[in-house]
């Protein structure tokens, strides 16, 4: 996945400009910078979340498999499916867990009962949540806790098979326990999918990301290797960020 150019307006006010990117697939790549730096709204860009903010414009462009998402032709329910979104707070629906999972599937057409179960089961596996809710599929996901509602969002997104998941503060609202089971799930995810993750939690974004970003005012102003971006900085502004003197 790559952006070019890409520029997010609110209004008159601009919120990212011109951000020049390359996303390395099966790879975990962290977005990291002050609140209001503009990592959230790029996040939002790679699969048009923006386009439900009426203010919102977005210019430039954001390939996937070398196709501009924001062209006339795309589909945006097609899209959203290949690049999925885990949100700041776990929002499962208000219905089983089976159903939380199947839903995605049953919006694209699929109706046999044995592919949905098989679906369900193999999703949560991946979510390594299988093991605990395996004997109350049949009950509300409200009853799980944070952390396992979390982990079950992700298998509601793996459930459709996307390529890209883009992950918006996933464990902000998660105890240290429950954060440490969603990091060491990342790092099993990423051989399978493209990660993408917002975290203002910079010891999360040095343990689970292979490359950083550091955003700041609208600007991409760094980006590279993880292990390289924390250690020697070659933007003063990085290095006042990570080291805390500001944000």
């Amino acid at each position: 996945m790559q952006t070019i150019g890409l520029s997010v307006c609110y209004g008159n006010m601009e919120a990212l400009r011109k951000v020049d990117l390359e996303i390395k697939g099966n790879h975990v790549t962290a977005l990291i910078g002050p609140s209001g730096c503009g990592k959230s709204t790029f996040l939002r860009a790679l699969n048009r979340m923006n386009d439900l903010i009426d203010s919102a414009r977005t210019r430039g462009r954001v390939l996937l498999d070398g196709q501009d998402i924001y062209a006339p032709s795309v589909d945006v329910v097609g899209l959203r499916k290949r690049v999925g979104m885990v949100f700041q707070r776990p929002n499962p629906f208000p219905m089983s867990v089976y159903e939380n999972v199947a839903y995605g599937p049953r919006v694209h057409g699929v109706r046999d009962k044995r592919k949905l179960d098989q679906i369900v089961e193999q999703s949560l596996q991946a979510a390594a949540l299988w093991d605990e809710v395996k004997d109350r599929l049949f009950r509300s996901a409200l009853g799980l806790s944070g952390g396992q509602q979390q982990r079950l969002v992700i298998a509601r997104v793996l459930a459709v098979e996307p390529e890209v998941i883009l992950m918006d503060e996933p464990a902000s609202a998660l105890d240290p326990i429950s954060t440490g089971r969603l990091e060491d799930l990342i790092d099993q995810l990423k051989e399978r999918y493209t990660i993408v993750i917002v975290t203002h939690n910079m010891q999360q974004a040095a343990r689970v990301s292979d490359f950083t970003g550091f955003f700041f005012m609208g600007d991409l102003v760094e980006y590279g290797p993880t292990d390289r971006l924390f250690t020697a900085p070659r933007d003063k502004r990085t290095e006042d960020y990570i080291t805390g003197r500001f944000g």
